[in-house]
């Protein structure tokens, strides 16, 4: 398997993750008096497994570019951090570590903006015109 398609297939999985988890986090918080800090994680995962997805199709289709990868798995992360302490401080009374949310909120904030950062780039890129390219493969056999 190529390590751009296992990149890809790592993004989807740990999405596939966040999305499991909160689902898991919403009907816990739907059981819980007082459940706010449990749905909002529930939010967060499920939409960052949402984004995740989304990635992890971009990586396919653009052929996993090492940096697209890397700012996908540290969304991922971010969002996994700031879940699990909200869900912690309601489940167990505690916080998962100190500034464990404010850490993992702030690496998904500045996740989305490198990603934005990434694609304003890929913007500036001339367009691949893949005829001409083909074109080209044919005259140099």
């Amino acid at each position: 398997m190529a390590a751009a398609r296992r990149s890809t297939l790592i993004v989807a999985a740990i999405a596939a993750a966040l999305g499991a988890a909160g689902v898991a986090a919403a009907a816990a918080a739907a059981h819980t008096d007082g459940g706010g800090l449990l749905a909002t994680a529930s939010q967060m995962l499920t939409v960052h497994a949402a984004a995740g997805l989304a990635l992890a199709a971009l990586c396919e289709a653009t052929g996993g570019p090492s940096a697209l990868v890397a700012l996908a798995i540290a969304l991922q992360t971010g969002v996994a951090l700031f879940a699990a302490d909200l869900a912690a401080r309601r489940l167990f009374g505690e916080r998962l570590f100190p500034f464990a949310a404010p850490i993992g909120g702030s690496l998904t904030i500045l996740c989305w903006v490198a990603l934005s950062l990434w694609a304003a780039a890929a913007l500036r890129k001339p367009p691949r015109n893949t005829a001409s390219a083909r074109e080209e493969i044919g005259r140099d056999q």
